[in-house]
């Protein structure tokens, strides 16, 4: 009978299953280890420990701006290599590493039903040059001059230049740890996108898998697309740099000597960077995107609002961040029609992205509504991300991007889209997977502890920052000092968001404090814990096991949102539950409108 259901509704394998490379010890298990799964806990790791160092960093500019002239080692240069460094972390080593070598890596084999990556040894590959550059980026700090305070953009001509901080060994350490960055991530990309296309088990085709996957799919291909052109610009400022060639360098007089460089352009690596920045953003809120419609899914137990319309939107949103990257540069001179051109298509990417929202809040529309620290994270975010890209539609308006392109307006702006709404996603995703990671659950009093402190403390850290910007105060500098338009309230609400931020870090502390130790002293997860109907639940060990799936690959017969099925013996349908097997109160599972196995595409 199950095989007469296999054939009715999947097709036949079209490849055979491969075997696995089996580890021969601790060193080829844990450390040189060729497992995604141990790979992305590798990448997670490594994210989050730099991600503590980017932490600090923006804990001792707060203490400069909150309370100037207070802390006498923090000097004018050391605040722009914490400004510089902290920036670049953040978006690159930890948000970018974490959505794809973390998460990517441990979910995109168990949701696609796949026993690894399909070149797991590239996979560990990119791991280590990951590292590696993580290692080059950490040494700027301990050479002469220290890293590079460039700002996290790393403008030419200042940021080569002397008088810049770090403008020796900082910026060269800088750039060779993107370029390796890049390097290893282009052989991890490269493995999420043909084992998304290649590696899937029967019946899963492309509209029966999870948003998550989709979401990590899209923003691995706009990487691929997207870090060539920082990795070029990377390699062209370090020659600048060590062989005074002249790809960005005009002619200069520096201390009244005209330097060697000559017709260089400062513009060109701007449009270089940001044709890299701002695919950068949906890189990091692709995943995000599709990891919250699938936490918002499981959580209400409501099966996805307008599935083919999300998948869609997300492949609309990567195509459409190829086209907007300016935005980033009207205060550069460009051509006012230029900027019509990218004011008219940021407006436009605002369309698919608000789509995502509308299905979003749908989803949650007469759901079965848990509020479960991964659902309050999810909608953490969802608010969160909204307000973010309200103020988003201020700055990719030319006329009101000029007046406030130089203030706190666009820190604010940027931390709410870029920094607190994935960072509030991680949470809700570390939330949800760690009984499937380790086989325990995580203290749930400990865990809303920490998403309301971070949650309002985030808002009463980026609120004020927006008034401090129509205010007019600057971003990136020191220290204000005697300005007549900035009054003495600005003062007072930066000493405020001080203290709120060294709470709000604090916090993260009871975070790590649950996940060490829950994982020793956590209550036992079970099977499914959170009755999850998508495929990385339905693996026969928990934790999942060396090639995920035991003897048998599964086989998949719906999508992976059936959820409040009528008449089920449980109130969701898993993906590779053979419809003969469903249990029903009321006639067959296949006679039910709307809940029918859906047959493969």
């Amino acid at each position: 009978m199950a095989h007469a259901a296999e054939t009715a509704y999947v097709p036949p394998a079209e490849v055979p299953d491969v075997e696995l490379y089996h580890p021969k010890s601790f060193i080829t298990k844990y450390i040189w280890s060729q497992d995604a799964k141990v790979i992305a806990i590798q990448y997670a790791f490594t994210a989050i420990a730099i991600g503590i160092v980017a932490l600090v960093l923006s804990w001792l500019m707060r203490l400069q701006l909150g309370f100037p002239e207070a802390f006498s080692f923090i000097s004018p240069e050391s605040y722009l290599q914490f400004v510089t460094m902290h920036g670049m972390i953040m978006v690159i080593y930890l948000l970018t590493a974490l959505f794809l070598g973390g998460f990517g890596n441990y979910l995109i084999p168990l949701m696609v039903g796949a026993r690894d990556m399909v070149f797991p040894y590239v996979n560990m590959l990119s791991y280590w040059i990951y590292l590696l550059a993580v290692l080059v980026l950490v040494a700027s700090f301990f050479v002469p001059g220290g890293p590079t305070g460039a700002g996290w953009t790393l403008y030419p001509p200042q940021a080569i230049l002397q008088g810049t901080p770090g403008a020796d060994g900082g910026i060269i350490l800088m750039l060779v740890s993107l370029a390796l960055f890049i390097v290893g991530f282009t052989m991890g990309g490269l493995n999420y996108v043909v084992t998304v296309l290649q590696a899937r088990t029967r019946g899963m085709t492309l509209m029966r898998l999870p948003l998550t996957v989709w979401g990590i799919f899209v923003a691995t291909i706009l990487a691929l697309l997207a870090f060539p052109a920082l990795f070029v610009g990377a390699v062209m400022m370090t020659l600048d740099r060590l062989l005074q060639t002249s790809f960005f360098m005009p002619v200069i007089v520096e201390f009244g000597e005209q330097l060697a460089y000559g017709e260089g352009s400062p513009i060109l690596f701007q449009h270089l960077f940001w044709f890299f920045g701002h695919p950068e953003v949906y890189i990091v809120a692709l995943p995000a995107f599709g990891i919250v419609s699938d936490l918002i899914s499981v959580h209400a137990r409501r099966n996805i609002f307008g599935y083919r319309m999300m998948v869609w939107a997300i492949v609309a949103i990567g195509g459409l961040s190829f086209v907007v990257w300016a935005h980033h540069m009207y205060v550069s001179g460009m051509n006012p029609y230029f900027g019509f051109f990218f004011a008219t298509t940021t407006l436009i990417i605002a369309v698919p992205t608000a789509i995502k929202v509308y299905n979003w809040v749908l989803t949650l529309w007469r759901g079965n509504i848990h509020l479960t620290v991964p659902m309050l994270f999810a909608i953490g975010f969802i608010v969160t991300f909204v307000n973010g890209g309200i103020t988003g539609l201020f700055l990719g308006n030319a006329v009101v991007d000029v007046p406030l392109s130089d203030t706190m307006f666009v820190v604010a702006h940027f931390h709410m889209v870029m920094g607190v709404a994935p960072i509030l996603v991680i949470f809700g995703a570390i939330y949800h997977w760690y009984p499937l990671i380790t086989g325990r659950m995580l203290n749930d009093a400990m865990g809303k502890f920490h998403f309301w402190v971070t949650f309002l403390g985030a808002y009463a850290i980026y609120f004020p920052m927006h008034y401090l910007g129509f205010l007019g105060v600057p971003r990136r500098y020191y220290e204000m000092g005697e300005t007549a338009f900035i009054p003495q309230s600005a003062a007072t609400l930066n000493e405020f968001i001080s203290v709120v931020a060294f709470i709000v870090g604090f916090a993260q502390m009871v975070f790590f404090f649950n996940l060490v130790w829950s994982a020793f002293k956590g209550r036992h997860a079970g099977r499914n814990p959170w009755g999850a109907a998508s495929l990385e639940w339905q693996t026969p060990d928990i934790p999942p096991g060396h090639g995920n799936w035991g003897a048998k690959l599964p086989v998949v017969y719906r999508w992976a949102y059936d959820y409040s099925v009528p008449g089920a013996a449980q109130d969701f349908l898993p993906q590779n539950l053979p419809p003969d097997q469903v249990a029903v109160d009321y006639g067959r599972r296949e006679d039910l409108p709307g809940v029918a196995a859906q047959p493969a595409e």
